[in-house]
């Protein structure tokens, strides 16, 4: 079993910056890979960027490519979702979620997810 728990969303202006905390609990975190979503209002979860087990690998979405960076640090069993140059489309609540095997695996079917944290982009 994983838990999850994500911090560091809150209102930025357009441009601006934003870095995203997924902290996880439970057994054999490194062996997990991460990935985050988000959905914005009357629209579907949508994929992110996802990460594998060894930090390699990663994998985002073609409309945060060049701005969002995913990473982890297993030591401190977190991963980080680094998002620049934010724009108001951006504003979605934010979902970490995490998988045994591959990124393909965390992108397709997520295990488990956290509560998820709230970004809101101001033009």
């Amino acid at each position: 079993q994983v838990q999850l728990v994500e911090s560091g969303g809150g209102l930025v202006q357009a441009g601006g910056s934003r870095r995203l905390s997924c902290a996880a609990s439970g057994r054999a975190f490194s062996s997990y890979a991460m990935g985050w979503f988000r959905q914005a209002p009357g629209k579907e979860r949508e994929f992110v960027a996802g990460i594998s087990w060894s930090g390699r690998f990663p994998k985002l979405a073609d409309s945060v490519k060049g701005r969002f960076t995913i990473s982890r640090d297993n030591a401190k069993n977190t991963a980080y979702l680094q998002m620049n140059s934010l724009k108001p489309e951006d504003t979605a609540v934010y979902y970490c979620a995490a998988s045994r095997g591959s990124t393909e695996n965390v992108l397709t079917t997520p295990e488990y997810w956290g509560q998820g944290t709230q970004v809101t982009v101001s033009s």
